[in-house]
């Protein structure tokens, strides 16, 4: 459906975005996960080749200090020409309610495209976000690739502000927002295998056996000293001592209770996301380049 052309209003129907905090507030801090990080440069890698831009869905959640946290994204498919642009609201409909049914507690926080242009085109489609994520700013995150000339790569937030005693939709400012990039510990090794500067990267199983290897060193050393401890050789810790009980210790019940299964249901859960996105946005860029034929 498209949004408008610059000079003409926007008129079009909210989305239900979750539930947010129950006091809007302008964003002070926007933080970026790796998973939505990288579903943006995915997007941006499988662009038709006309194709100057992409643009997509920001989810997450909002704190009461003001501070937003970018977890996931999903791309939309939209057209852009000299006239007009045009945003596949079914489609992002659609893609809202199959990710809410999984993370309840992720809402619309804004939107986010590949470059640093910010034109009237940008503030149409803010508009649009504006009123998913009401009574709430909407954040617009611009990533830059550094394709374009003159330009390095990097990520900024953006919110906007309207101008004028009767603002239009397409007139708007833009206001920096402070940005961070934020990841989990548990995210750390695969961001490290990604940034690292080797010119082969490891399979799967060579990255298991790596672990493995470490795993076993570890067991060494702790053999070891209990093996010191027991023949009198070291004095025992029993700080060390306990740890250890508690650790070999734990049955498969207790290790289910903690967050070891939650944490595999969600990587498995993104796993599935991220394989749908991919998808869906090869369908759909093929539906619109046969159309566009």
């Amino acid at each position: 459906m498209p949004l408008g052309q610059p000079s003409s209003a926007v008129h079009v129907q909210n989305v239900p975005a979750g539930s947010h905090s129950s006091q809007p507030r302008t964003p002070t801090l926007v933080t970026l996960h790796p998973v939505a990080l990288f579903s943006i440069l995915d997007h941006y890698l499988r662009r038709m080749d006309k194709q100057e831009r992409v643009i997509g869905t920001l989810l997450g959640v909002r704190n009461d200090s003001g501070e937003v946290e970018v977890r996931s994204s999903y791309a939309v498919v939209h057209k852009e020409t000299a006239e007009l642009v045009a945003v596949d609201m079914e489609y992002h409909r659609t893609m809202y309610e199959l990710h809410h049914r999984v993370h309840l507690k992720e809402a619309i926080i804004g939107w986010y495209s590949t470059g640093s242009n910010l034109d009237t085109y940008s503030a149409l489609i803010q508009n649009f976000y504006a009123q998913e994520t009401a009574p709430h700013p909407a954040v617009h995150i611009a990533l830059n690739t550094g394709v374009e000339e003159g330009q390095e790569p990097g990520v900024k937030a953006y919110v906007s502000s309207p101008v004028g005693v009767h603002p239009k939709p397409e007139n708007c400012v833009f206001v920096p927002v402070p940005c961070e990039f934020r990841f989990h510990d548990a995210e750390r090794s695969g961001l490290d295998l990604l940034t690292s500067d080797s010119a082969s990267p490891l399979s799967d199983l060579e990255t298991l056996a790596e672990s493995l290897k470490a795993v076993s060193s570890m067991l060494d050393r702790v053999l070891g000293y209990v093996r010191s401890v027991l023949s009198g050789e070291v004095k025992g810790d029993p700080a060390v001592g306990r740890y250890l009980m508690d650790t070999f210790g734990a049955d498969t019940g207790e290790l289910e209770k903690g967050g070891f299964r939650d944490s595999l249901q969600d990587t498995l859960m993104v796993s599935y996301l991220a394989e749908l996105v991919r998808s869906q946005a090869e369908v759909s860029s093929r539906l619109a380049l046969v159309t566009a034929s």
